[in-house]
Protein backbone atom coordinates (compact mmCIF):
# COMPACT_ATOMS: atom_id res chain seq x y z
CA UNK A 1 0.00 0.00 0.00
CA UNK A 2 1.08 3.71 -0.65
CA UNK A 3 3.88 2.38 -3.55
CA UNK A 4 3.25 5.17 -5.88
CA UNK A 5 3.23 7.72 -2.86
CA UNK A 6 5.92 6.59 -1.07
CA UNK A 7 8.46 6.05 -4.30
CA UNK A 8 7.48 9.55 -5.54
CA UNK A 9 8.27 11.25 -2.03
CA UNK A 10 11.06 9.36 -1.13
CA UNK A 11 12.38 10.54 -4.30
CA UNK A 12 11.62 13.95 -3.65
CA UNK A 13 13.09 14.53 -0.37
CA UNK A 14 16.02 12.39 -0.78
CA UNK A 15 17.17 15.29 -3.11
CA UNK A 16 16.81 17.37 -0.11
CA UNK A 17 18.63 15.17 2.48
CA UNK A 18 22.00 14.97 0.19
CA UNK A 19 22.65 18.98 -0.20
CA UNK A 20 24.69 20.47 2.81
CA UNK A 21 22.75 23.84 2.65
CA UNK A 22 19.07 24.68 1.54
CA UNK A 23 17.64 27.81 -0.10
CA UNK A 24 14.02 29.08 0.29
CA UNK A 25 13.58 28.15 -3.57
CA UNK A 26 15.11 24.87 -3.30
CA UNK A 27 12.28 24.18 -0.47
CA UNK A 28 9.68 26.01 -2.69
CA UNK A 29 10.56 23.26 -5.69
CA UNK A 30 10.77 20.42 -3.66
CA UNK A 31 7.05 21.14 -2.10
CA UNK A 32 5.97 21.97 -5.96
CA UNK A 33 6.59 18.58 -6.50
CA UNK A 34 5.12 17.01 -3.42
CA UNK A 35 2.49 18.40 -4.35
CA UNK A 36 2.43 17.34 -7.87
CA UNK A 37 3.05 13.52 -6.01
CA UNK A 38 0.10 14.10 -3.68
CA UNK A 39 -2.63 15.15 -6.20
CA UNK A 40 -1.29 12.19 -8.65
CA UNK A 41 -2.10 9.59 -5.56
CA UNK A 42 -6.13 10.97 -6.04
CA UNK A 43 -5.48 12.75 -2.33
CA UNK A 44 -8.36 15.82 -2.57
CA UNK A 45 -7.31 19.30 -3.50
CA UNK A 46 -8.12 21.07 -0.89
CA UNK A 47 -6.44 18.63 1.54
CA UNK A 48 -3.29 19.07 -0.56
CA UNK A 49 -3.33 23.05 -0.31
CA UNK A 50 -4.08 22.60 3.80
CA UNK A 51 -0.49 20.05 3.63
CA UNK A 52 1.93 22.22 1.23
CA UNK A 53 1.10 25.52 3.34
CA UNK A 54 1.92 24.34 6.68
CA UNK A 55 4.72 22.27 5.34
CA UNK A 56 6.10 25.53 3.60
CA UNK A 57 5.28 28.29 6.95
CA UNK A 58 7.73 25.62 9.29
CA UNK A 59 10.22 24.27 6.49
CA UNK A 60 11.21 28.31 5.04
CA UNK A 61 12.48 29.42 8.43
CA UNK A 62 15.66 30.19 9.54
CA UNK A 63 15.44 26.93 12.16
CA UNK A 64 15.39 24.68 9.37
CA UNK A 65 17.46 26.20 6.55
CA UNK A 66 20.57 27.32 9.24
CA UNK A 67 20.39 24.01 10.97
CA UNK A 68 23.11 21.41 10.59
CA UNK A 69 20.76 19.01 8.50
CA UNK A 70 18.31 20.93 6.96
CA UNK A 71 17.63 18.56 4.82
CA UNK A 72 16.46 16.07 7.22
CA UNK A 73 14.74 19.08 9.05
CA UNK A 74 12.51 19.02 6.34
CA UNK A 75 11.98 15.14 5.85
CA UNK A 76 10.73 15.33 9.75
CA UNK A 77 8.54 18.45 9.03
CA UNK A 78 6.66 16.43 6.14
CA UNK A 79 6.63 13.24 8.50
CA UNK A 80 4.96 15.62 11.10
CA UNK A 81 2.16 16.97 8.99
CA UNK A 82 1.42 13.65 7.00
CA UNK A 83 1.01 11.98 10.58
CA UNK A 84 -1.47 15.24 11.58
CA UNK A 85 -3.14 14.57 7.98
CA UNK A 86 -4.04 10.90 9.10
CA UNK A 87 -4.98 11.85 13.07
CA UNK A 88 -2.55 12.41 15.77
CA UNK A 89 -3.38 9.12 17.39
CA UNK A 90 -4.21 5.53 16.34
CA UNK A 91 -8.33 5.17 16.67
CA UNK A 92 -9.64 1.80 18.64
CA UNK A 93 -12.98 0.28 18.43
CA UNK A 94 -14.89 1.87 21.73
CA UNK A 95 -16.65 -0.67 23.73
CA UNK A 96 -16.57 1.41 26.84
CA UNK A 97 -20.42 0.80 26.99
CA UNK A 98 -22.70 -1.49 28.65
CA UNK A 99 -23.70 -4.44 27.08
CA UNK A 100 -24.58 -5.46 24.56
CA UNK A 101 -22.58 -2.41 22.72
CA UNK A 102 -24.35 -2.53 19.37
CA UNK A 103 -21.88 -1.72 16.74
CA UNK A 104 -23.56 -0.45 13.70
CA UNK A 105 -21.61 -0.67 9.84
CA UNK A 106 -22.70 1.13 6.71
CA UNK A 107 -21.55 1.74 3.60
CA UNK A 108 -21.93 1.60 -0.10
CA UNK A 109 -22.28 -1.76 -2.08
CA UNK A 110 -19.51 -3.72 -3.07
CA UNK A 111 -17.26 -1.93 -0.44
CA UNK A 112 -16.79 -5.45 1.70
CA UNK A 113 -19.05 -4.53 4.41
CA UNK A 114 -20.14 -8.14 5.04
CA UNK A 115 -16.57 -9.39 5.42
CA UNK A 116 -15.30 -6.73 6.96
CA UNK A 117 -18.05 -7.42 10.03
CA UNK A 118 -16.68 -10.62 10.22
CA UNK A 119 -13.44 -9.65 10.13
CA UNK A 120 -13.79 -7.35 13.17
CA UNK A 121 -15.85 -10.13 15.01
CA UNK A 122 -13.09 -12.39 14.75
CA UNK A 123 -10.67 -9.60 16.06
CA UNK A 124 -13.17 -8.52 19.26
CA UNK A 125 -13.55 -12.46 19.98
CA UNK A 126 -9.97 -13.32 19.76
CA UNK A 127 -8.28 -9.97 21.11
CA UNK A 128 -10.70 -8.32 23.42
CA UNK A 129 -12.07 -11.88 24.34
CA UNK A 130 -16.12 -10.50 23.80
CA UNK A 131 -19.19 -12.35 23.01
CA UNK A 132 -20.05 -11.18 19.56
CA UNK A 133 -23.40 -11.78 18.02
CA UNK A 134 -23.78 -11.13 13.97
CA UNK A 135 -27.31 -9.83 12.01
CA UNK A 136 -27.36 -9.21 8.63
CA UNK A 137 -29.80 -6.46 7.99
CA UNK A 138 -29.65 -6.49 4.13
CA UNK A 139 -32.86 -7.29 3.22
CA UNK A 140 -32.58 -6.87 -0.29
CA UNK A 141 -29.39 -8.13 -1.68
CA UNK A 142 -29.95 -11.87 -2.49
CA UNK A 143 -28.66 -14.65 0.02
CA UNK A 144 -26.59 -11.63 1.75
CA UNK A 145 -28.18 -13.37 5.18
CA UNK A 146 -26.61 -16.86 4.16
CA UNK A 147 -23.07 -15.21 3.39
CA UNK A 148 -23.24 -13.34 6.81
CA UNK A 149 -24.18 -16.52 8.52
CA UNK A 150 -21.54 -18.40 6.87
CA UNK A 151 -18.80 -16.40 7.84
CA UNK A 152 -20.24 -16.10 11.35
CA UNK A 153 -19.12 -19.76 10.93
CA UNK A 154 -15.83 -19.38 9.84
CA UNK A 155 -14.87 -17.03 11.94
CA UNK A 156 -16.27 -18.88 14.71
CA UNK A 157 -19.21 -16.33 16.44
CA UNK A 158 -22.58 -16.70 16.44
CA UNK A 159 -25.53 -15.15 13.70
CA UNK A 160 -28.64 -14.52 14.22
CA UNK A 161 -31.12 -17.17 13.25
CA UNK A 162 -32.62 -15.93 9.97
CA UNK A 163 -36.39 -14.91 9.96
CA UNK A 164 -38.02 -14.54 6.48
CA UNK A 165 -40.03 -11.37 5.73
CA UNK A 166 -39.10 -9.05 9.01
CA UNK A 167 -37.73 -5.36 7.90
CA UNK A 168 -34.21 -4.13 8.53
CA UNK A 169 -35.76 -1.99 11.63
CA UNK A 170 -37.39 -5.83 12.88
CA UNK A 171 -33.88 -7.33 12.24
CA UNK A 172 -31.88 -4.78 14.48
CA UNK A 173 -34.69 -5.18 17.27
CA UNK A 174 -34.91 -8.84 17.38
CA UNK A 175 -30.99 -8.79 17.55
CA UNK A 176 -30.60 -6.23 19.97
CA UNK A 177 -33.31 -8.51 22.46
CA UNK A 178 -31.10 -11.92 21.71
CA UNK A 179 -28.19 -10.31 22.39
CA UNK A 180 -29.36 -8.94 25.81
CA UNK A 181 -31.14 -12.47 26.90
CA UNK A 182 -28.08 -14.33 25.73
CA UNK A 183 -25.43 -12.21 27.36
CA UNK A 184 -23.28 -11.08 24.66
CA UNK A 185 -20.98 -8.26 24.78
CA UNK A 186 -20.96 -6.65 21.20
CA UNK A 187 -23.72 -6.87 18.58
CA UNK A 188 -22.94 -6.10 14.73
CA UNK A 189 -25.27 -4.76 12.59
CA UNK A 190 -24.42 -5.17 8.94
CA UNK A 191 -27.10 -2.74 6.73
CA UNK A 192 -27.54 -3.17 3.35
CA UNK A 193 -25.71 -1.01 0.93
CA UNK A 194 -26.87 0.44 -2.83
CA UNK A 195 -24.64 1.13 -5.47
CA UNK A 196 -24.76 4.95 -5.12
CA UNK A 197 -25.90 6.83 -2.57
CA UNK A 198 -29.97 7.56 -1.73
CA UNK A 199 -32.74 8.92 0.31
CA UNK A 200 -33.83 5.16 0.84
CA UNK A 201 -30.57 3.68 1.90
CA UNK A 202 -30.11 6.96 4.18
CA UNK A 203 -33.67 6.72 5.64
CA UNK A 204 -33.29 2.86 6.38
CA UNK A 205 -30.05 3.48 7.84
CA UNK A 206 -31.01 6.37 10.28
CA UNK A 207 -34.19 4.01 11.41
CA UNK A 208 -31.99 1.47 12.48
CA UNK A 209 -29.55 3.87 14.37
CA UNK A 210 -32.81 5.06 16.15
CA UNK A 211 -34.14 2.05 17.14
CA UNK A 212 -30.69 0.58 18.07
CA UNK A 213 -28.61 3.49 19.60
CA UNK A 214 -25.16 2.17 18.74
CA UNK A 215 -21.99 3.41 20.03
CA UNK A 216 -20.55 2.63 17.35
CA UNK A 217 -21.08 4.11 13.67
CA UNK A 218 -18.44 2.71 10.96
CA UNK A 219 -18.34 3.14 7.46
CA UNK A 220 -16.76 0.66 5.31
CA UNK A 221 -15.17 2.24 2.15
CA UNK A 222 -13.33 0.97 -0.67
CA UNK A 223 -9.75 2.59 -0.94
CA UNK A 224 -9.52 1.83 -4.92
CA UNK A 225 -12.35 4.46 -5.25
CA UNK A 226 -10.35 7.20 -4.45
CA UNK A 227 -11.97 10.58 -4.14
CA UNK A 228 -15.17 8.81 -4.68
CA UNK A 229 -14.81 7.32 -1.13
CA UNK A 230 -14.50 11.34 0.36
CA UNK A 231 -17.75 12.18 -1.09
CA UNK A 232 -19.36 8.56 0.80
CA UNK A 233 -17.81 9.27 3.80
CA UNK A 234 -18.84 13.06 4.20
CA UNK A 235 -22.51 12.30 2.83
CA UNK A 236 -22.72 9.08 5.85
CA UNK A 237 -21.09 11.25 7.69
CA UNK A 238 -23.79 14.40 7.27
CA UNK A 239 -26.68 11.98 7.83
CA UNK A 240 -25.49 9.24 10.35
CA UNK A 241 -22.63 10.80 12.42
CA UNK A 242 -20.01 8.22 11.56
CA UNK A 243 -17.26 7.49 14.53
CA UNK A 244 -14.71 5.57 12.62
CA UNK A 245 -13.71 4.75 8.81
CA UNK A 246 -12.15 1.27 7.49
CA UNK A 247 -10.88 1.48 4.98
CA UNK A 248 -11.06 -2.16 2.41
CA UNK A 249 -8.61 -3.38 0.00
CA UNK A 250 -5.54 -1.30 0.74
CA UNK A 251 -3.07 -4.13 -0.19
CA UNK A 252 -3.94 -3.22 -3.62
CA UNK A 253 -3.93 0.76 -3.29
CA UNK A 254 -0.52 1.87 -4.52
CA UNK A 255 -1.65 5.90 -3.93
CA UNK A 256 -3.67 6.07 -0.86
CA UNK A 257 -5.25 9.38 -1.95
CA UNK A 258 -8.73 7.85 0.27
CA UNK A 259 -6.82 7.26 3.76
CA UNK A 260 -4.85 10.55 3.26
CA UNK A 261 -8.13 12.73 2.54
CA UNK A 262 -10.80 10.98 4.38
CA UNK A 263 -9.53 11.72 7.66
CA UNK A 264 -8.52 15.65 7.02
CA UNK A 265 -11.98 15.80 5.61
CA UNK A 266 -14.34 14.15 7.76
CA UNK A 267 -12.24 14.58 11.19
CA UNK A 268 -13.14 10.60 11.71
CA UNK A 269 -10.69 8.59 12.52
CA UNK A 270 -9.66 5.81 10.01
CA UNK A 271 -10.36 2.88 12.99
CA UNK A 272 -8.98 -0.16 10.63
CA UNK A 273 -7.45 -1.05 7.16
CA UNK A 274 -8.33 -4.30 5.73
CA UNK A 275 -5.39 -5.88 3.55
CA UNK A 276 -6.87 -9.08 1.93
CA UNK A 277 -9.52 -11.39 1.81
CA UNK A 278 -8.74 -13.87 4.32
CA UNK A 279 -10.32 -13.43 8.03
CA UNK A 280 -6.84 -12.13 9.38
CA UNK A 281 -6.53 -9.90 7.37
CA UNK A 282 -7.29 -6.84 9.09
CA UNK A 283 -4.86 -4.19 10.72
CA UNK A 284 -5.30 -1.10 13.29
CA UNK A 285 -4.59 2.12 11.47
CA UNK A 286 -1.56 4.01 13.10
CA UNK A 287 -0.59 7.38 11.62
CA UNK A 288 2.77 7.38 13.05
CA UNK A 289 3.64 4.16 11.45
CA UNK A 290 1.80 4.94 8.09
CA UNK A 291 3.54 7.76 7.94
CA UNK A 292 6.86 6.16 8.42
CA UNK A 293 6.06 3.46 5.83
CA UNK A 294 5.28 6.45 3.07
CA UNK A 295 8.36 8.49 3.80
CA UNK A 296 10.49 5.19 3.23
CA UNK A 297 11.38 5.12 6.94
CA UNK A 298 9.92 1.64 7.77
CA UNK A 299 7.34 0.20 10.61
CA UNK A 300 9.43 -1.02 13.29
CA UNK A 301 6.85 -1.66 15.64
CA UNK A 302 4.74 -3.06 13.47
CA UNK A 303 7.15 -5.65 12.16
CA UNK A 304 7.38 -6.50 16.15
CA UNK A 305 4.36 -6.67 17.09
CA UNK A 306 3.35 -8.95 13.78
CA UNK A 307 6.39 -11.30 14.32
CA UNK A 308 5.03 -11.48 18.13
CA UNK A 309 1.74 -12.83 16.74
CA UNK A 310 2.95 -15.62 13.90
CA UNK A 311 6.40 -17.03 15.66
CA UNK A 312 6.17 -19.50 17.52
CA UNK A 313 7.81 -18.76 20.64
CA UNK A 314 9.13 -22.41 22.04
CA UNK A 315 10.37 -23.07 18.28
CA UNK A 316 12.01 -20.41 18.42
CA UNK A 317 13.89 -20.87 21.27
CA UNK A 318 14.83 -24.21 20.54
CA UNK A 319 16.27 -23.07 17.15
CA UNK A 320 17.83 -20.23 19.10
CA UNK A 321 19.38 -23.09 21.03
CA UNK A 322 20.87 -25.37 18.35
CA UNK A 323 22.14 -22.28 16.25
CA UNK A 324 23.90 -21.21 19.56
CA UNK A 325 25.75 -24.67 19.03
CA UNK A 326 26.68 -24.14 14.99
CA UNK A 327 23.65 -26.21 13.84
CA UNK A 328 21.29 -25.36 11.53
CA UNK A 329 19.25 -28.30 9.49
CA UNK A 330 16.50 -27.93 6.76
CA UNK A 331 13.62 -28.17 9.16
CA UNK A 332 15.14 -24.97 11.08
CA UNK A 333 15.22 -23.81 7.27
CA UNK A 334 11.44 -24.89 6.46
CA UNK A 335 9.78 -23.17 10.03
CA UNK A 336 11.88 -20.42 9.08
CA UNK A 337 10.19 -20.27 5.58
CA UNK A 338 6.65 -20.81 6.89
CA UNK A 339 7.25 -18.12 9.65
CA UNK A 340 8.50 -15.57 6.35
CA UNK A 341 4.77 -16.66 4.32
CA UNK A 342 3.30 -15.81 8.12
CA UNK A 343 4.67 -12.17 8.16
CA UNK A 344 3.86 -11.04 4.47
CA UNK A 345 6.71 -12.56 2.17
CA UNK A 346 10.22 -10.73 1.76
CA UNK A 347 7.52 -7.94 0.17
CA UNK A 348 6.09 -7.31 3.54
CA UNK A 349 9.09 -7.23 5.49
CA UNK A 350 11.34 -4.87 3.27
CA UNK A 351 8.00 -2.40 3.70
CA UNK A 352 8.49 -2.22 7.21
CA UNK A 353 12.44 -2.21 7.48
CA UNK A 354 13.27 1.64 7.71
CA UNK A 355 14.96 2.92 4.52
CA UNK A 356 14.19 -0.26 2.75
CA UNK A 357 11.69 0.68 -0.08
CA UNK A 358 14.76 2.78 -1.32
CA UNK A 359 16.04 -1.20 -2.62
CA UNK A 360 12.97 -2.45 -3.63
CA UNK A 361 13.62 -2.75 -6.91
CA UNK A 362 17.21 -4.50 -6.95
CA UNK A 363 15.16 -7.01 -4.70
CA UNK A 364 12.87 -7.14 -7.60
CA UNK A 365 15.38 -7.60 -9.73
CA UNK A 366 16.52 -10.75 -7.92
CA UNK A 367 13.33 -12.60 -9.42
CA UNK A 368 12.41 -13.24 -5.72
CA UNK A 369 9.07 -14.92 -6.40
CA UNK A 370 7.38 -15.31 -3.21
CA UNK A 371 5.84 -18.53 -4.09
CA UNK A 372 9.18 -20.18 -4.14
CA UNK A 373 8.73 -20.83 -0.44
CA UNK A 374 5.93 -23.20 -0.84
CA UNK A 375 7.82 -25.02 -3.59
CA UNK A 376 11.10 -25.02 -0.85
CA UNK A 377 8.90 -26.52 1.87
CA UNK A 378 7.74 -28.99 -0.81
CA UNK A 379 10.92 -29.90 -1.88
CA UNK A 380 12.11 -30.33 2.54
CA UNK A 381 8.57 -32.20 3.30
CA UNK A 382 9.59 -34.96 0.39
CA UNK A 383 13.14 -35.78 2.03
CA UNK A 384 13.08 -38.35 5.28
CA UNK A 385 14.22 -37.03 8.23
CA UNK A 386 17.74 -38.38 8.28
CA UNK A 387 18.02 -36.33 5.46
CA UNK A 388 16.56 -33.11 6.72
CA UNK A 389 19.12 -33.28 9.44
CA UNK A 390 22.28 -34.21 7.24
CA UNK A 391 21.88 -32.51 3.63
CA UNK A 392 25.26 -34.30 2.79
CA UNK A 393 23.53 -37.62 2.46
CA UNK A 394 21.58 -35.88 -0.43
CA UNK A 395 23.37 -37.30 -3.95
CA UNK A 396 21.93 -37.37 -7.50
CA UNK A 397 19.50 -41.05 -6.77
CA UNK A 398 18.62 -39.42 -3.86
CA UNK A 399 17.68 -35.60 -5.47
CA UNK A 400 16.44 -37.20 -8.43
CA UNK A 401 13.49 -39.18 -5.94
CA UNK A 402 12.70 -35.54 -3.95
CA UNK A 403 12.27 -33.71 -6.94
CA UNK A 404 9.70 -36.40 -8.68
CA UNK A 405 8.22 -36.57 -5.48
CA UNK A 406 7.63 -32.80 -4.56
CA UNK A 407 6.94 -31.89 -8.61
CA UNK A 408 9.97 -29.88 -8.93
CA UNK A 409 13.07 -29.37 -10.94
CA UNK A 410 16.40 -31.62 -9.29
CA UNK A 411 17.98 -27.54 -9.89
CA UNK A 412 15.53 -25.92 -7.86
CA UNK A 413 16.62 -28.67 -4.77
CA UNK A 414 20.21 -27.66 -5.60
CA UNK A 415 19.48 -23.93 -5.41
CA UNK A 416 17.53 -24.82 -1.76
CA UNK A 417 20.87 -26.64 -0.57
CA UNK A 418 22.88 -23.43 -1.36
CA UNK A 419 20.62 -21.70 0.40
CA UNK A 420 20.73 -23.56 2.99
CA UNK A 421 24.80 -23.77 3.38
CA UNK A 422 24.85 -20.38 2.87
CA UNK A 423 22.29 -19.43 5.47
CA UNK A 424 24.05 -21.85 7.99
CA UNK A 425 27.01 -19.81 7.45
CA UNK A 426 25.37 -16.90 7.99
CA UNK A 427 23.72 -17.92 11.28
CA UNK A 428 26.80 -18.89 12.78
CA UNK A 429 28.71 -15.78 11.85
CA UNK A 430 25.55 -13.55 13.44
CA UNK A 431 26.12 -15.75 16.33
CA UNK A 432 29.14 -14.62 16.70
CA UNK A 433 28.31 -11.42 16.35
CA UNK A 434 30.50 -11.16 13.11
CA UNK A 435 27.77 -9.95 10.92
CA UNK A 436 24.83 -7.43 11.22
CA UNK A 437 21.42 -7.19 9.44
CA UNK A 438 22.32 -5.77 6.52
CA UNK A 439 25.44 -8.14 5.27
CA UNK A 440 22.66 -10.29 5.89
CA UNK A 441 20.60 -9.16 3.50
CA UNK A 442 22.94 -8.32 1.32
CA UNK A 443 24.11 -11.89 1.23
CA UNK A 444 20.85 -12.98 0.36
CA UNK A 445 19.87 -10.90 -2.26
CA UNK A 446 23.20 -10.37 -3.83
CA UNK A 447 23.24 -6.43 -3.18
CA UNK A 448 26.41 -4.77 -2.55
CA UNK A 449 27.20 -2.81 0.33
CA UNK A 450 27.90 1.30 0.36
CA UNK A 451 26.64 3.14 3.45
CA UNK A 452 23.23 4.26 4.53
CA UNK A 453 21.72 3.73 8.01
CA UNK A 454 22.49 1.11 10.72
CA UNK A 455 25.30 -0.79 8.45
CA UNK A 456 21.82 -1.79 6.03
CA UNK A 457 23.65 -2.27 2.19
CA UNK A 458 22.47 0.09 -0.79
CA UNK A 459 20.80 2.70 0.79
CA UNK A 460 21.26 6.75 -0.02
CA UNK A 461 24.18 7.85 2.44
CA UNK A 462 21.17 11.29 2.94
CA UNK A 463 19.14 8.17 4.13
CA UNK A 464 17.67 9.58 7.87
CA UNK A 465 18.48 7.75 11.26
CA UNK A 466 15.53 7.78 13.35
CA UNK A 467 15.25 10.48 14.67
CA UNK A 468 14.39 10.93 19.00
CA UNK A 469 11.37 12.75 18.04
CA UNK A 470 10.33 9.75 15.73
CA UNK A 471 11.02 7.27 18.89
CA UNK A 472 9.33 9.18 21.00
CA UNK A 473 6.45 9.25 18.91
CA UNK A 474 6.44 5.42 18.92
CA UNK A 475 6.93 5.26 22.42
CA UNK A 476 3.93 7.19 23.24
CA UNK A 477 1.56 4.61 21.08
CA UNK A 478 2.78 1.83 24.16
CA UNK A 479 2.43 4.28 26.95
CA UNK A 480 6.00 5.45 27.16
CA UNK A 481 8.04 1.96 26.12
CA UNK A 482 8.28 -0.32 23.23
CA UNK A 483 6.70 -3.53 23.39
CA UNK A 484 8.77 -6.49 25.31
CA UNK A 485 10.26 -8.10 22.62
CA UNK A 486 8.78 -11.86 21.73
CA UNK A 487 11.48 -15.04 22.19
CA UNK A 488 12.74 -14.98 18.78
CA UNK A 489 13.10 -11.20 18.58
CA UNK A 490 14.40 -9.63 22.05
CA UNK A 491 17.81 -10.32 21.78
CA UNK A 492 17.23 -13.77 19.82
CA UNK A 493 16.34 -13.44 16.10
CA UNK A 494 16.06 -17.10 14.90
CA UNK A 495 12.13 -16.55 14.12
CA UNK A 496 13.57 -14.92 10.26
CA UNK A 497 16.21 -15.98 8.05
CA UNK A 498 18.54 -13.69 7.25
CA UNK A 499 17.37 -10.82 9.93
CA UNK A 500 19.70 -11.53 12.35
CA UNK A 501 20.68 -14.47 14.84
CA UNK A 502 21.26 -15.26 18.56
CA UNK A 503 22.69 -11.42 18.96
CA UNK A 504 19.58 -9.98 17.84
CA UNK A 505 19.07 -7.63 15.14
CA UNK A 506 22.56 -5.95 14.80
CA UNK A 507 22.23 -3.03 12.00
CA UNK A 508 19.36 -1.36 13.23
CA UNK A 509 21.56 1.54 15.09
CA UNK A 510 19.25 1.15 18.31
CA UNK A 511 16.59 0.84 16.85
CA UNK A 512 14.76 -1.46 19.00
CA UNK A 513 14.90 -1.58 22.77
CA UNK A 514 17.79 -3.38 24.56
CA UNK A 515 20.41 -2.64 21.71
CA UNK A 516 20.81 1.51 21.97
CA UNK A 517 24.14 2.34 20.83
Amino acid sequence: MFEGLSDRLSGILSGLTRRGALTEADVTAALREVRRALLEADVALEVVRGFTEKVREKAVGAVVLKSVTPGQMVVKIVNDELVAMLGSEAGIIDLNAPAPVAILMVGLQGSGKTTTTAKIARRLVARDKRRVLLASLDTRRPAAMEQLAILAKQVEVESLPIVAGQSAVQIARRAMDAARLGGFDVVMLDTAGRITLDEALMAEAAEVKAATNPHEVLLVADALTGQDAVNTARAFDERLGVTGIVLTRMDGDSRGGAALSMRAVTGKPIKLVGTGEKVDALEEFHPSRVANRILGMGDIVSLVEKAAETIDHEQALRTAEKMRKGKFDLDDLSMQLAQMEKMGGIGGLMGMLPGMGQIKKQVENANLDEKMFKRQRAIISSMTAQERKNPDLLKNSRKKRIAAGSGTKVEELNKLLKMHRTMADMMKAMGSGKRGIGQALGSMFGMGGGGGMGGMPGLPPGMPEPTPEMIADMQKQFGGKLPPMPPGLGGKMPGLPGLGGPKGLPGLGGFLPGKKK
